[in-house]
C-alpha cells in the first residue's frame, strides 16, 4: 500500500501559534528554517554560540539573537540544525540544562538521536522535519510559493501532538507544497547514509573519477574526459529527476541506450551491489557512526586529508578552467559558504 503523503490540508500552522520556536545554528538548514518560517508569521529566534560568526547575519535578517542555552530555555520547539558530531557537546552543556516537560525538540537527520550520540529525557517531544534538499533550495523554493518534499518522523510523543506540530513545522518551512511523508528516526538515517556513501556523493564522485582518470590514461585530453563524465552527467541526472531512468532513457539516442542497458551493468556488477551490501551493514550496526565520531574527536585528520587529495585530483583544474568558458553557469564559493554553515 502506498505511503500517505501529506499536503497543506493536512497540517495546521495555528498548532505554533502562542509558541517561540528556536532555531539553533543559522547554517544551510538553519536558515532556511528560520526565514521559512518566520514568512509564516511564526515566532522564531536563533540560537547560537558566543563567538559564531552567523550571529551578525541572522540580526540582519530581523532575528533576536540569543546564546543557545537562553533560546532553548526560551522556546518551546528547538530546532538543532547543529552538525551531527557537535550535537552531543551542544546537548550537554547548552541544550539538556534549560529543557522543561512539555518542550519539543526538532532534528533534520536522525543520526545523533538513531544512534544515540545523545539521549533527550523522557518528558520533552522528539521530532524529526527533514526537508530531501539543501537549505538553499529549501529557502529559493519557498520565496517561489512552491516547497522541497519533506520527511517527518515521531520518536517520542509524551505531549500527544508530536505529529501535529512536525507536519506544523513542514508546512511552515514549505514542505508540504512539495508533500510530506512519514518515516521513522532509524529509516531515515540509515537510508540517508546509504545514499551519500553509495551513490549520491560517493558513489557518484568515485564514478566521475574513474571515468575521467580512464580517458587520460588512454591519452585523450583532459578536456574531453571532463565534458563526457562530469558536465553532462547533470544533463542525464535532470533527465531521470524528471521522468525517470525509462524517461531518461526515452530522450537518448539509441546508440546511448544500448550503450546504457548492455554495458552499464558491466561496470555496476554484483561486485559493486555486494560491497553495497556491506556498506549498508556498517551504517545498520553503527560502525560507520562510531568511526565518524572517532574521526572528530580524533581532529578531522583523514578526513581533512581525503578532502585535500579530491581538492588536487586533476579534474578539479580542468574543470574550473572549462567552467570559466561557460557564463550561463553560475559560479559559486560553496565550500566557503559551507565553511561558514559550519561555525
Amino acid at each position: 500500500m502506498p505511503a500517505k503523503i501529506y499536503t497543506d490540508k493536512d497540517a495546521d500552522l495555528k498548532v505554533l501559534k502562542g509558541k517561540t520556536l528556536a532555531v539553533l545554528g543559522f547554517g544551510s538548514q538553519g536558515h532556511a528554517h528560520a526565514l521559512n518560517l518566520k514568512e509564516s508569521g511564526a515566532k522564531v529566534i536563533i540560537g547560537l554560540y558566543p563567538k559564531s560568526k552567523s550571529r551578525e547575519v541572522a540580526k540582519k535578517h530581523g532575528f533576536e539573537v540569543f546564546d543557545t542555552g537562553e533560546a532553548v530555555r526560551r522556546a518551546d520547539v528547538i530546532m538543532v540544525a547543529i552538525p551531527d558530531t557537535k550535537q552531543p557537546a551542544a546537548f550537554k552543556k547548552d541544550i539538556a540544562p534549560n529543557l522543561a516537560p512539555g518542550k519539543t525538540l526538532i532534528f533534520s537527520h536522525g543520526f545523533s538521536i538513531h544512534f544515540k550520540t545523545l539521549v533527550p529525557p523522557t518528558n520533552v517531544n522528539v521530532i524529526m522535519v527533514a526537508p530531501k534538499g539543501p537549505g538553499h533550495i529549501v529557502r529559493r523554493q519557498f520565496t517561489e510559493g512552491k516547497g522541497v518534499p519533506a520527511l517527518i518522523a515521531v520518536y517520542q510523543n509524551p505531549g500527544k501532538d508530536a505529529k501535529k506540530i512536525a507536519l506544523a513545522w513542514a508546512k511552515g518551512i514549505g514542505g508540504t507544497r512539495g508533500g510530506v511523508l512519514e518515516t521513522t528516526f532509524k529509516e531515515e538515517t540509515e537510508t540517508d547514509l546509504f545514499g551519500e556513501q553509495t551513490v549520491l556523493c560517493g558513489g557518484a564522485s568515485a564514478l566521475v573519477q574513474a571515468g575521467f582518470e580512464t580517458l587520460t590514461e588512454a591519452g585523450y585530453s583532459p578536456e574531453m574526459a571532463y565534458f563526457e563524465c562530469l558536465h553532462e552527467l547533470k544533463l542525464i541526472v535532470d533527465l531521470m529527476n524528471e521522468s525517470g531512468i525509462a524517461g531518461m532513457r526515452f530522450s537518448i539516442s539509441e546508440t546511448a541506450k544500448w550503450g546504457d542497458v548492455s554495458v552499464g551493468p558491466k561496470i555496476i556488477d554484483a561486485g559493486v551491489k555486494k560491497r553495497m551490501k556491506a556498506a549498508l551493514k556498517d551504517i545498520q550496526s553503527g560502525k560507520f557512526a562510531r568511526e565518524w565520531v572517532k574521526e572528530y574527536e580524533g581532529g578531522y585528520k583523514k578526513y581533512n586529508a581525503l578532502l585535500k587529495a579530491g581538492e588536487q585530483h586533476p579534474i578539479e583544474k580542468t574543470g574550473q578552467r572549462l567552467r570559466s568558458l561557460m557564463p550561463w553557469i553560475q559560479k559559486k564559493n560553496l565550500k566557503g559558504a559551507q565553511a561558514d554553515y559550519n561555525k
